[in-house]
């Protein structure tokens, strides 16, 4: 039988978890404000150092190692490109870089496979896509086929497209909208994969689509941010606010316990299979869901220690036999144990996280004030709300290392809340 000791400090998921990434695929963006869950100590410098670079990038410095892309809220995720193992014409979804990868080179492939609506949406990518001349392989967020509608929105004439969460909305009458009105389907890519074989694959965020075949059937655009305005800038005021966040982002950083923090995350790496739930990211996202902003950081420390302990009773609950009550009793009375030890050094981490949000909140409004290519809604019950974009990505040109910008108080919450696309 597996000690609690060995079950924690055995970290061959959190070692698979990171060869994946170093892998270069990009299946998954992190928040920024988790990096210090996600890498410890290493994580938070490096949250740290991405917000300093936006600042620079936003006070007009040139030297700014960052650049920034728009999150578009797409879906499915489509990659698309050259298999080197036969020179063929694929698209697939993320199961591409499976040890035994599923690509769609024919309408029988996808007919065999898929179900639904995602049919029909990559016949009409492998059709179409075929046409850009995509040289190796790219990733993007596909944004429409034939389901863009024709609504009106405040008194504008609107092409609407609801891929995921947000209601994109293009005017009929402009530039874009005679460009939508044409299109059999809509496109964002963001990711380019090179490499000799599919499994071997590097990942470099961004897509060079100047060098696609343009054609009138596909809207596409990269992920760029784009301030066509002049107006994402700070002013010096704005400068020192972030700059000030930032600084107590550091004190706060400096008070917390690198030794704890290891134990504490070899801690979350041992809450697998049936206590998955018992992992703090999803304490934290029950907040998020619930649309209750963490304001006090040592009570909400002091909380994970409950949400621990009834995460493993729902264990307990479930078990048939008094053996697994016996064994998830022991599990949770070890689990409590040990989460109490790191009440204190938490509360430092959330207050960590809690200023990294708010100094990111000041730049994304900044970011979100600059006029995008479309506007963007939610649909409620009781019609179509604006708001702000998904998000942003911050790349580090330097590292290759990438972190999303969210304002999960705003869009993560009408993810888990608003009416989405297969609501309808």
């Amino acid at each position: 039988m597996i000690s609690f000791r060995e079950l924690t400090e055995n970290r061959d998921v959190h070692d698979l978890f990171l060869s994946e990434n170093k892998a270069g695929k990009n299946l998954h963006l992190e928040h920024l404000e988790d990096e210090i869950i996600n890498n410890g100590v290493p994580g938070g410098r490096a949250a740290i150092n991405f917000l300093r670079s936006l600042r620079d990038m936003l006070a007009g410095n040139a030297r700014s190692s960052i650049n920034m892309t728009v999150k578009w809220d797409g879906a499915p995720a489509i990659f698309a490109g050259i298999d080197p193992s036969d020179g063929k014409f694929f698209v697939a979804k993320k199961s591409v870089f499976n040890v035994n990868p599923k690509l769609y080179k024919t309408e029988k492939e996808i007919d065999d496979d898929l179900k639904g609506a995602l049919v029909q949406k990559f016949k009409v990518a492998l059709s179409e896509f075929s046409k850009l001349g995509i040289k190796s392989v790219i990733q993007g967020d596909l944004m429409f086929t034939d389901d863009v509608e024709t609504q009106t929105i405040e008194g504008t004439k609107y092409y609407t497209f609801q891929p995921n969460t947000i209601v994109y909305a293009v005017p009929v009458d402009s530039t874009l909208g005679k460009v939508i009105g044409k299109a059999k389907v809509g496109i964002v890519w963001h990711t380019t994969y090179s490499g000799d074989t599919l499994e071997g694959m590097t990942a470099s965020f961004g897509v060079d689509i100047s060098g696609l075949t343009k054609s009138s059937s596909i809207w596409m655009d990269d992920a760029t941010y784009k301030d066509t305005t002049g107006t994402a800038t700070f002013n010096a005021e704005e400068t020192k606010v972030v700059t000030g966040l930032l600084s107590q982002t550091g004190t706060v950083f400096q008070k917390i316990n690198s030794s704890m923090l290891t134990k504490f995350l070899k801690l979350q790496d041992s809450m697998t299979g049936a206590i998955v739930g018992a992992q703090l990211k999803t304490y934290n996202n029950s907040k998020v869901r619930a649309g209750a902003k963490i304001t006090n950081p040592k009570s909400h420390a002091k909380g994970y220690e409950k949400w621990v302990e009834m995460s493993i009773q729902k264990q307990i609950d479930k078990a048939k036999s008094a053996k697994g009550k016996e064994k998830y009793t022991n599990i949770q009375k070890e689990y409590v144990r040990e989460i109490k030890k790191h009440t204190n050094n938490l509360t430092y981490i959330i207050t960590f996280q809690n200023l990294l949000v708010d100094a990111k909140s000041q730049i994304v409004n900044k970011l979100n004030s600059v006029k995008g290519l479309t506007d963007t809604f939610i649909k409620t019950s009781n019609g179509f709300k604006v708001t702000n974009p998904e998000g942003y990505v911050a790349i580090d040109r330097v590292s290759g290392g990438a972190v999303k910008l969210v304002d999960r108080m705003e869009f993560s919450f009408n993810n888990f809340t608003a009416v989405k696309a297969w609501d309808k």
